[in-house]
């Protein structure tokens, strides 16, 4: 089988654009026969952070996409405390909404491109962070009334669930509770009779839980709800790491029997995989992929790619 792939998290264009690099980098990747396309982060304006042109030229004309808001939506709470899709302050919202008709149509224009629809989902996360601004379910799913009406050309909307606010502890993202967002998406999808979906970061769920069982348990959470789209596997540690402690780096996957490349450390075993992979029914889902950052930072290219097929494999295996 074939799996996303969050290229931009291991990219080896650390520091500075650097499209000859990058261009090495996507050859590598259009090598593998693991890859089926990208989890592509979209920053809030154009298709890609730097360029398109050479975004749309350096692509596989056959892989498939999953958008990602997490990285604009980090970037505009970072500026706007009360920006977000579940946000409770009417500005706030509002610029969230303008941010989503600006990724709609960033897809139109991939799809454009391609000559088919490649985008197939598009992973939005449930902003602001709550220690700093109010949010709520009501808001969320009002959010997502609206979302629905626009045409996302096949795009299926589904939420990213990142590590929610808990008294005492710091928060990576601090967003709604995984309650509270299958809450909003049972209550679109009924009225409308929709089809938005959760996908579950494993490291998120991860940080928010404190134990590698927390992935486990909300992947059973969304699906016992019906709403369960897919699962992203991202490592994290609770050590002092080159990735930090409890920290939303993207670790790569511990080394295994199987895969002598790894990150010592990480939480995120080839056991914790192919456990999830099992509580999920399988690897059907429509969003199944890895996104890991690489440390140290001036990896090579060759390094970055075997890190990312490291952990390819150990889904492949489950």
């Amino acid at each position: 089988m074939s799996y996303y792939v969050g290229a931009y998290a291991s990219s080896p264009c650390t520091s500075g654009w650097d499209p000859e690099l990058e261009a090495s980098y996507y050859e590598a990747l259009k090598a593998s026969d693991k890859i089926k396309g990208l989890e592509h982060p979209f920053l809030g304006e154009t298709l890609h952070a730097q360029d398109d042109e050479w975004f749309l030229s350096n692509i596989d004309p056959n892989w498939n996409f999953v958008f990602t808001c997490v990285p604009g939506t980090m970037a505009a709470i970072g500026k706007t405390p009360e920006f977000g899709i579940a946000s409770d302050d009417d500005a706030g919202r509002a610029q969230a909404l303008a941010f989503m008709e600006k990724a709609r149509a960033a897809i139109a224009k991939l799809n454009a491109h391609a000559g088919r629809q490649v985008v197939q989902a598009i992973e939005i996360q449930t902003a602001p962070n709550r220690s700093k601004a109010s949010s709520s379910v009501a808001s969320l799913t009002a959010t997502l009334e609206t979302m629905l009406g626009w045409d996302w050309q096949g795009a299926r909307i589904v939420i990213e669930h990142c590590d929610t606010y808990i008294e005492g502890q710091v928060p990576a993202k601090g967003f709604l509770t995984l309650a509270d967002e299958i809450a909003a998406v049972e209550a679109v999808n009924k009225k409308l009779g929709a089809d938005v979906g959760i996908v579950i970061n494993w490291g998120r769920s991860v940080i928010e839980t404190r134990s590698e069982s927390g992935a486990i348990e909300h992947i059973n959470q969304a699906k016992n709800a019906g709403v369960l789209a897919g699962v992203m596997f991202s490592g994290v540690s609770d050590q002092d790491t080159p990735y930090g402690t409890w920290a939303d780096t993207h670790m790569p996957a511990a080394p295994s029997a199987n895969a002598t490349i790894g990150a010592e450390g990480s939480l995120m075993s080839e056991a914790q995989i192919q456990q999830c992979i099992q509580a999920a029914g399988g690897k059907d889902l429509p969003v199944i992929g890895v996104k890991i950052g690489i440390r140290p930072k001036d990896e090579t290219v060759a390094k970055r790619v075997a890190y990312n097929q490291a952990v390819l494999a150990m889904i492949d295996r489950a």
